[in-house]
């Protein structure tokens, strides 16, 4: 047995497709559940893709979270003043050749850089062509800053790339237009992890972060074991932190890989699925 029943002292949830549902809200089960094991003393955390300036951290504090694991774990915060706990993210050097490869695909890029967004100025009128639920196209509209060319605002101002993200537009036949192309690209630089995060885009980050290195970080922060955590997620991005919590746990709505891997199931994230798993293993 991977952990002691009843004996969780932190759970990790992934946002979207997770926390979030589909109109990228949090629903009432699942912050009526979350603040009922906060006043039990157990720490609730964000692990998501996104980067600081994509949480809603008013509704988090709110609920009672206080930390965040952002941009597949490069990199920690504390929600009530954007204070960094940890960071491992790649020098312009590292990233910018890369991106350099990237620019010449007709892709939508984004960098995360001390916990905001950056995009190419020509992916900006093209926001509306991804594939993906209209709170995330608001989203993204709403959060980037758009420097005409992005690797040379990176290597200009020499900032700190926590992830980059990388979504695709959805051609007449089914496909994501360059998408193969680019997994080709990434799969030639070693030195990168990179997986997809969800709405089949891909995402990497220095070789070796995953959210599951952010958890463990977190809980060395904060003095709790990793025998006392769980964690929920939906896609390949929480594949790694999934398999580190002690409890893994798949929402209804997560992808086969991640299911296979995690110790439970849980309802979908249109079905309060955060506030099952929370019940089924804290408050039984």
């Amino acid at each position: 047995m991977k952990y002691m029943k009843n004996n969780i002292k932190l759970v990790a949830l992934d946002m979207d497709g997770t926390l979030f549902n589909e109109q990228s809200q949090v629903s009432a089960a699942d912050q009526e559940a979350i603040r009922e094991i906060s006043a039990k003393g157990v720490t609730v955390v964000i692990s998501t893709g996104r980067p600081y300036v994509g949480l809603p951290v008013d509704v988090l504090t709110d609920i009672g979270i206080r930390y965040a694991i952002t941009t597949n774990g490069a990199s920690i915060y504390r929600l009530c003043d954007m204070e960094c706990i940890y960071s491992n993210c790649m020098e312009p050097e590292f990233v910018c050749p890369i991106i350099r490869e990237l620019q010449k695909k007709d892709i939508h890029m984004d960098a995360f850089i001390e916990g905001k967004c950056y995009s190419q100025r020509s992916c900006e009128p093209q926001i509306d062509r991804l594939d993906m639920p209209e709170p995330m196209r608001n989203y993204i509209k709403s959060t980037r800053f758009f420097p005409d060319d992005l690797a040379a605002y990176i290597i200009e101002h020499r900032l700190p790339v926590q992830k980059m993200t990388l979504n695709f537009y959805l051609l007449p036949d089914g496909t994501f237009q360059h998408r193969d192309d680019t997994l080709n690209i990434l799969a030639s630089h070693p030195e990168i992890t990179y997986l997809s995060g969800g709405y089949h885009n891909l995402e990497f980050t220095r070789r070796g972060t995953t959210k599951g290195t952010g958890l463990r970080m977190l809980c060395d922060y904060l003095g709790i074991d990793i025998a006392s955590t769980m964690a929920c997620g939906d896609t390949q991005n929480d594949m790694d932190i999934i398999k580190t919590a002690a409890i893994g746990v798949a929402m209804g709505n997560a992808i086969d890989e991640v299911k296979a891997a995690a110790d439970y199931i849980t309802l979908s994230n249109e079905e309060s699925g955060v506030a099952h798993a929370i019940r089924h293993y804290i408050l039984n």
